[in-house]
């Protein structure tokens, strides 16, 4: 079913403002787009983070469903336990309506602290969706580097200056994580000008039908850590996109599908010129940073393709 805007702005709307999140902020932008995806009743699990911090100030709350903070590390634990004792409850009749799971944790609490967490729910196959709002580093304590900062990004745990230059390490392919746990829905989403709301609320509700565990890591840039005006949240969104520096896909039952082509896929220095937490790799003399972060760029854009090549020549 297509969804429009028309479609949207009838539906209530789950999470409101009067929160404390920054203006210009993805992850605010990022969890309105779930929560309008959301249809029927549903549970929210959240981990300690900037979307935690600032959305629940007691005694108010920017949330409009059942909702439970847990530890930065145990969302996905959290709410596996809910989801066995709504099963349980609802084999005895104790509950007549049917629920669904969401599990939100920034990338601190995913990449890193909770991933044991998360694997174990994907083991178990409990019937969560598990949102992963990616800002690339561990903003809400101070911008500390995560494992999921791009290589060469400045953060306040690695310095750039004289002698470093931002992250040594390439960021780990979340994603890819999920998918090699046999997840029957894996899919990446961005907050970005265009139609990219469009995308990843598709996902939501393609992950919520799915009878088990379902996985959605969705870009969401912070203007605080990546060092760029408030109001180019979006822009800079989908030029992570249309660089190719954040492919759009999903893998259904470990069918790769491309959800987003560029028409001209734009070079990543474009991406890299935007945002402060780059400026040292810009600099004459770092011309190899630069080669070296789109070579890398292009191979794993290469290698989604040929995954989704792989599918559709399965299907044929």
């Amino acid at each position: 079913m297509t969804i429009t805007l028309k479609d949207l702005s009838r539906r209530q709307e789950r999470f409101v403002g009067g929160h404390r999140l920054c203006s210009g902020c993805g992850a605010a932008i990022a969890a309105r787009q779930l929560m309008l995806a959301v249809e029927g009743p549903v549970v929210v699990c959240n981990a300690t983070s900037c979307l935690e911090v600032s959305t629940v100030n007691y005694p108010y709350t920017s949330w409009k469903v059942s909702w439970y903070h847990n530890a930065f590390e145990n969302t996905a634990a959290v709410a596996s336990g809910v989801e066995a004792t709504f099963k349980a409850l609802r084999r005895t009749g104790k509950i007549k309506k049917d629920y669904r799971f969401i599990a939100i944790g920034g990338d601190g609490g995913t990449y890193d602290i909770g991933l044991q967490a998360m694997s174990g729910m994907f083991e178990r196959r409990h019937r969560v969706l598990y949102v992963c709002y990616d800002n690339n580093a561990y903003m809400n304590t101070g911008i500390q580097r995560s494992g999921a900062t791009p290589q060469y990004a400045w953060t306040t745990t690695s310095e750039s200056g004289l002698v470093g230059r931002g992250k040594v390490q390439t960021r780990k392919d979340i994603a890819m994580i999920a998918v090699a746990h046999g997840v029957p829905y894996v899919a990446t989403a961005a907050v970005g000008s265009g139609n990219f709301w469009r995308d990843y609320i598709g996902k939501v509700r393609r992950a919520l039908d799915v009878d088990g565990p379902s996985f959605i890591v969705v870009l969401a840039p912070c203007w605080r850590g990546w060092r760029y005006d408030q109001s180019m949240t979006l822009e800079i969104g989908r030029l992570a996109v249309d660089t190719c520096a954040w492919p759009l896909y999903e893998v259904v039952g470990g069918d790769w599908q491309v959800t987003y082509t560029p028409r001209q896929k734009k070079p990543i220095r474009e991406y890299l010129a935007t945002q402060g937490r780059f400026s040292h790799v810009l600099v004459p003399g770092n011309e190899r940073l630069v080669e070296q972060i789109q070579a890398e760029v292009d191979g794993n854009w290469s290698r989604i393709q040929a995954l989704t090549s792989m599918g559709a020549a399965n299907r044929a």
